[in-house]
């Protein structure tokens, strides 16, 4: 007997009708379409539940593929990779869903459907959580991408970060308001905490824009203007490991936003500058440099770049067009390691346009000494 077929996942590609090589726009496009034909507010009431299930599907597809780093976890990896790696709730964390959702309550549909379906786990599609539910859970990662040069990458160096992250206010305690302020009913849905929306000959109840879906008003806190968070700038000195690769991604943790179960991570996506002189393969550095045609023919020495500082390197005669020389220990160290790549040096015979009257005399007897021979 034949074991049971497990279910598998369909490809995030498919699920949004694009190809592996869509563009971000063409993501968005293709979600936002998406979003309109299956949101739970434009399918009959005996639908829905198989609509929200769609939803789920095409928001999951739409927060890896809109995200670079989980994107391309996913393409060399699939399905499994992103298991592995991120929990479902934070595949949706840090995802950019505000301003999709702007134009879908354009068309009146409910802004509040999002936790209707995933829950407590559900995102403000506005940009904002709901001040009751900013602080719930361990605080929000955050990334942020930090340039480093070819000399950075090669010793491994100490790097000062300055970036902005929200905090709970601490003058009404993440409450988003007033300490002494005193709840009553809402002006607008006179404490029903819902609305009615019209969108030509569709009417739909939403939950109150002007109260959140509470049926109460309050005094805002004028610190974080109701918000419950206050950004602040945030400096941190890190250490860049030696031999680092261009698209890695360092996780320091606890660095991130604040919740009531700690602080979240923040994650440094490295991106190396192009040098002017060095190209990095692996662990060593290639570089190029000319070499007069007299000290090709005959030898010598000429003075060769490293990230260290100029080198004196032997060149032996005879040395031809082209030719790579190997400068051991003059590349990138290893990850975590004390061991270095090397330096490799091809070297360009520079040949001479103009000669003078006596240079040319010399070169024309060479030229003769080679027919006699």
């Amino acid at each position: 007997m034949q074991p049971p077929l497990m279910a598998t996942k369909r490809d995030y590609y498919e699920i949004l009708q694009v190809s592996k090589s869509a563009t971000l726009e063409q993501i968005k496009k293709a979600y936002r379409e998406a979003a309109l034909r299956y949101h739970p507010d434009r399918v009959p009431e005996k639908e829905k539940k198989a609509s929200e299930e769609k939803f789920k599907e095409i928001s999951e597809a739409y927060a890896i593929l809109s995200d670079p780093d989980k994107r391309a976890i996913y393409d060399q990896q699939g399905h499994a990779g992103v298991d592995q790696k991120y929990a479902h709730e934070d595949i949706f964390r840090g995802t950019d869903f505000s301003s999709i959702f702007q134009d879908l309550g354009d068309y009146g549909l409910s802004e509040g459907f999002f936790d209707q379906i995933f829950g407590d786990r559900g995102f403000d599609v506005f940009g904002e959580r709901h001040r009751e539910k900013m602080h719930r859970g361990r605080g929000r990662d955050l990334q942020i991408t930090l340039s480093l040069t070819l000399e950075d990458v090669a010793e491994g160096r100490e790097k000062t970060l300055s970036f902005r992250r929200y905090d709970p206010c601490t003058l009404c305690q993440g409450s988003g308001v007033k300490v002494s302020g005193k709840r009553k009913l809402c002006s607008h849905c006179h404490g029903s905490g819902q609305e009615v929306a019209s969108s030509g000959r569709m009417r739909m109840i939403r939950p109150c824009r002007h109260c959140n879906g509470t049926g109460k008003e309050v005094d805002i806190c004028a610190e974080c203007q109701g918000k419950g968070q206050v950004a602040h700038v945030r400096e941190l000195t890190v250490t860049i490991p030696a031999g680092i690769n261009n698209g890695a991604q360092l996780r320091i943790p606890q660095e991130g936003e604040k919740g009531v179960e700690g602080r979240g991570n923040l994650y440094l996506t490295i991106q190396v500058q192009p040098h002017s002189h060095f190209e990095r393969r692996g662990n060593d550095l290639i570089t190029q440099i000319t070499i007069p045609l007299t000290i090709a023919v005959l030898g010598g020495e000429v003075s060769v770049p490293t990230l260290a500082g100029n080198v004196s390197m032997k060149v032996p005669s005879g040395t031809q067009n082209g030719t790579h020389f190997r400068l051991k220990g003059k590349g990138i160290a290893s990850l975590n390691q004390k061991i270095k790549g090397d330096e490799l040096v091809k070297v360009t015979v520079e040949i001479p346009k103009t000669l003078s009257p006596e240079q040319r005399k010399i070169m024309e007897a060479f030229a003769k000494s080679q027919q006699v021979a």
